[in-house]
This record gives structure tokens, sequence and C-alpha cells, in this order.
């Protein structure tokens, strides 16, 4: 039966944010980036469209990012951000408040995790709740999270990485790290800068990385033409790269996140470890995207790797999912999903 109210579940992204809507599947995704009027505090844009202003802004305009490293860095901005989603996916009756269950990182305080329920109540939402990410990208990738025996997720997102092993419907571990897409990129940019006296932006930089970035050896190297600014004489320049040198370039955030998977692989129970090495290690989010991340993690690990279908979208469809069991929430779930009358 669908319910009147609007259920709502968001993925609020340090790079993207996704909403679902509860029998409609995911109906947006948009980059994570208000542009703001700087003298009247206006939100003028949100999205795709406040992306495209970002480092081309006139004076007036600010184009930010509100949430950092996964959690909410600028509380007003994302409250804005979050109510302008709300209502482009309910539309502006308000009849009806929205049931809203928001993701967070496994490592946010209880201080953190408030902050995410009071936007979501001042975006418009009746009710508000929280789910950790590591549980719902296993929910998303299909993962029997409800059986007894581990399971292993590893979350890259833009600005953490969530590593999870998850029983019987609960998280038995955890870690995160304020690792991920966005490191990845800062990486390219420094290494474009230091080795070529070529400045580029965090847009370019996330070009190069998914047209030629990479974890492992290629069989068969890329190369890409890169354009930006020459920091001697200060003309466009373009130069040539090689995904071999990006490859480099990315081993120390890489190297961040394979080491924090081992250190929860080691503190994981015997059981547990059991399973996951017969069940293998699962990568959602968008850095699970990232060229030979799953074989060198495999070959690190000497546990199989695999990659889940859509990794960009499971944190999204694991949080509609667990919006279909809020009705009969059991009491291992209702640890985890943190209802906003605490």
């Amino acid at each position: 039966m669908f319910s009147i109210t609007p259920e709502i579940g968001i993925d609020l992204g340090t790079a993207n944010i996704l909403v679902y809507l509860r029998g409609k599947g995911i109906v947006l995704r948009e980059p994570s980036v208000v542009a703001i009027a700087a003298n009247t505090g206006r939100v003028l844009a949100v999205g795709e469209e406040a992306r495209l202003m970002l480092g081309r802004t006139p004076g007036n305009i600010t184009a930010i990012r509100p949430i950092s490293d996964g959690v909410i860095a600028d509380y007003t901005t994302t409250a804005k951000m979050m109510e302008h989603l709300i209502r482009k996916v309910v539309g502006r009756k308000k009849i009806f408040k929205p049931r809203v269950l928001v993701c967070v990182p496994s490592g946010v305080t209880s201080v953190e995790r408030r902050a995410v329920l009071q936007a979501a109540k001042e975006a418009g939402a009746g009710d508000a709740y929280t789910i950790e990410e590591p549980m719902a990208a296993a929910i998303g990738a299909g993962l029997p999270i409800s059986n007894p025996g581990g399971n292993m997720v590893v979350d890259i997102g833009g600005g953490t990485t969530d590593i999870a092993v998850i029983s019987l419907g609960g998280i038995v571990l955890s870690e995160s790290l304020r690792v991920g897409g966005n490191k990845m990129d800062e990486v390219i940019m420094r290494h474009i800068k230091n080795t070529y006296n070529l400045m580029i932006g965090d847009r370019t930089a996330e070009e190069i990385k998914i047209q030629i970035g990479a974890a492992y050896t290629l069989e068969q190297e890329l190369v890409y033409d890169v354009r930006g600014r020459d920091q001697v004489v200060g003309l466009p320049r373009t130069i040539q790269v090689t995904s071999e040198e990006i490859r480099e370039a990315l081993s120390e955030p890489v190297t961040q996140i394979i080491d924090r998977v081992k250190h929860v692989l080691e503190r994981t129970p015997p059981e547990l470890s059991a399973d996951i090495i017969q069940r293998g290690i699962w990568l959602t989010g968008g850095g699970a995207s990232l060229r030979g991340l799953d074989k060198l993690l495999s070959v690190a690990t000497d546990i199989p790797v695999y990659v889940a279908d859509d990794p960009l979208s499971c944190v999204a469809i694991g949080t509609g999912r667990a919006l279909e069991e809020l009705h009969a929430i059991s009491q291992v779930e209702s640890r985890q999903i943190v209802s906003s009358h605490h």
C-alpha cells in the first residue's frame, strides 16, 4: 500500500545528492553545489545549474559546496539546498509533510547527526531519520545483510570512504576515512601543477580521473589532453598526460583506503572473516569506478573484490529500500535508524 505521506530517501553526498521517492525510485541526481547571492544570501541555483557556476561566478555570486567530508559544513545552505530539492520532488503543496530518511557517514558524531535531522526538519520534513551510509550501500548493493554471516562494504564517496562489516542487520565494525573522490581530484591537480607548471580546476581534475584514472596497471595505458593555464606565462596551454603518471599520483589516497580496509579486516571476528573471504568485499560509491581498484584491493587483501552494479546509486537505492522497512523497524534497525525525536 502506498501511503499518502510522501517518503523520501536522501543520499546527502559531498559531491552529489540523490533523492529517492518511495514508489518511484531515484527521481533526482544533482551535484551538491549551491549558488548564493553574496549580498542577500538568497539561493540562486542548486545542483547542476550551480555546478556550472563553480569557479566562473561574478563577484556578487558565490557557488559553494555545503557538505564537506560527508558532513554539513555550512548548515544554513544545506537546509536551503534540501528544501529546494524536497520541493522539487514533492511539489509546493505542503498538505502532508514528507517522511525523510537521510544518509550519514558511519563516523558521524551525535552533534553532526542532529545537525542533519535539524536541517531536514527545516527543509520541510515531517519525520526525519538517519541511516548509516555503509548500511544503505549494502542494502542497495543487494547484500544479504539480515542473515547471519559477515558482509563487507567499502563505500567510496566524494568526501569520505566508509568501510563496514555488517551482520544480522547491524553494523559490527565500521570506520570512516575522510578520503574519497575529492581527495583524488586534489592530488591530480597538485601533480599537474608540480610536474607541468599548469593550473587546472577541480572539474578538469575530475575529468582526468574519469577518463584515464587507474589504481592498477592497465593492459593498455591511456593518454589524455589537458588544457590549463601556464603558471609561468599565464596563458592557456595543452599538455598530454598518461594513465601511468595519474596512477602514480593517485597512489597516495588509494593506499590510505587500502590500509584502512586491512585495518578493519584485522579487527573482524574470525567467524565473520571466514564469511567475508567467501562472499568477498563489495565496493560502492563513485570511487568504486576507478579502474583496477577492485583488482588492487583483491591483491592486497587476498579476498575477492566485487564492484556493485551502478555503484553511484547504491546508497540512494539502499536508503529507498530502508524506507520500505521504516514501517516495521525491528530492534536491530532502530539502533541504526535514529528517530529525530531523540
